[in-house]
């Protein structure tokens, strides 16, 4: 199974995380989806499979930096938009294991998930 896990690469949560892989000697593939993008597919999988207010990091500078008219009133699809338009808006990482994915970093739940796949 290919894992790939996405986010940025200036972001300390998925620095942590990256560390705890390569240190766990977890192959993994890296997607910056500043520098390379997020398709619209890929995050519909996502909300599919999480919904959209655990994608949505609400805590984000991005986020907290909007408009209040954008704040208010969310649904999936402003949700979406919103993700697709400034991908800094996903909380980090997105850590894609087939055709699981998990949101956000622990060290436990990551044990658990790929722990064995080494």
């Amino acid at each position: 199974m290919t894992i790939t896990m996405y986010g940025i690469t200036t972001c300390d949560t998925v620095k942590k995380a990256r560390v705890w892989l390569e240190s766990h000697e977890v192959p993994y593939r890296f997607h910056d989806y500043r520098a390379e993008g997020l398709d619209e597919k890929r995050l519909d999988g996502w909300v599919g499979k999480v919904g959209w207010e655990i994608l949505l990091n609400k805590a984000s500078t991005t986020f907290r930096e909007l408009a209040d008219r954008d704040k208010q009133g969310l649904d999936e699809k402003r949700a979406k938009a919103l993700m697709l338009a400034k991908p800094t808006m996903i909380k980090r990482p997105v850590l894609e294991l087939g055709d699981r994915i998990l949101v956000g970093f622990k060290p436990d739940v990551y044990q658990q998930a790929v722990g064995g796949l080494k």
